[in-house]
C-alpha cells in the first residue's frame, strides 16, 4: 500500500472534499503505476506517497471544486504528462469526457494502460497541440480545455484556446506569482477569442499557493491559430 487511506482522507477533508472507497481504490492503483512506469519512462519527479497525494492528486482535484464544471462536459487535457489534471478529476466526476494529449508517446501509452486499469475510459492522443488542433475532429469542439504546468500562459492560450467550443472555458492551473503572465497573456486572449472570466488564487494544504486562470471563449479563434512553436517563440502574441 503506498497511499496510506486514513491519510488521503484527512488531506482532502481539509478542503472540504471527500474521498470514498472506490476513489481511493483508483487514487492507489494510480499511483502504484505511477512509481512502477516511471522506472523507465520519465512521468513525474514527485514520488513520495505525501507529495503524490498533494501535489498530484489534490492539486488536480481542488482547482475544479473553486469552478463549476457542467455535468457530462468534455475536457482535453493538452500536455498532459502522467494524466495530471484530468485523470484525478475523472476519477471524482465520472460523468466528464477526457481526451488526453500529449507530444511523447511513451506517456500516452501509460495513460492507455492507466485508463484501461482504472475505467476511465479516456481518449489518448499522440501529438502536438500546435497539429492537433487544426484538426477538425478536435478544433472548437471541447467544453473545457486544461493544462497544468506546460508552458507560459500567452503560448499556452495560443495551444488551448483553439480547442475550445464559443461559450466554453481554458482553465489553466498556474503556481504563484502569475499576475506577470497574465498580464502578457492578455493580448494573446484577445486574438485568439477570449477574455479573461475569473482568477482565483487558493493554497494547498501544504501551503503552496496556486492560481486558477478561468478564460472563457467568446469568439471563434481564427484559422491560422495555434502557429507552429518556431513561429510562437519568434513572434508571441
Amino acid at each position: 500500500m503506498i497511499l496510506e487511506k486514513s491519510k488521503l482522507e484527512q488531506l482532502f477533508s481539509s478542503v472540504q472534499l471527500s474521498v470514498n472507497d472506490e476513489q481511493y481504490q483508483k487514487l492507489e492503483k494510480y499511483s502504484e503505476m505511477l512509481i512502477e512506469w516511471n522506472e523507465k519512462v520519465n512521468l513525474t519527479a514527485i514520488l513520495s506517497p505525501d507529495d503524490i497525494s498533494i501535489k498530484h492528486f489534490l492539486d488536480s482535484v481542488l482547482p475544479f471544486s473553486l469552478f463549476k464544471i457542467s455535468v457530462g462536459a468534455r475536457i482535453i487535457d493538452v500536455g498532459t504528462g502522467a494524466g495530471f489534471p484530468s485523470c484525478p478529476l475523472k476519477i471524482f466526476r465520472n460523468d466528464l469526457q477526457i481526451t488526453l494529449l500529449d507530444s511523447l508517446n511513451k506517456r500516452i501509452n501509460f495513460l492507455k494502460a492507466l485508463s484501461d486499469e482504472l475505467g476511465l475510459n479516456a481518449e489518448c492522443i499522440h501529438g502536438r497541440a500546435e497539429d492537433v488542433a487544426h484538426n477538425e475532429n478536435y478544433r472548437e469542439s471541447f467544453n473545457i480545455a486544461t493544462a497544468r504546468a506546460v508552458a507560459y500562459l500567452p503560448a499556452l492560450c495560443e495551444y488551448c484556446l483553439p480547442f475550445v467550443k464559443v461559450g466554453g472555458y481554458f482553465l489553466a492551473l498556474k503556481g504563484k506569482n502569475s499576475d506577470e503572465e497574465i498580464n502578457a497573456a492578455k493580448n494573446a486572449i484577445n486574438v485568439l477569442g477570449g477574455k479573461i472570466d475569473r482568477i482565483i488564487d487558493y493554497t494547498l494544504p501544504n501551503g503552496d499557493s496556486r492560481t486558477l486562470v478561468a478564460v472563457k471563449k467568446i469568439s471563434q479563434t481564427a484559422r491560422k491559430y495555434p502557429r507552429n512553436k518556431g513561429q510562437m517563440t519568434k513572434k508571441p502574441l
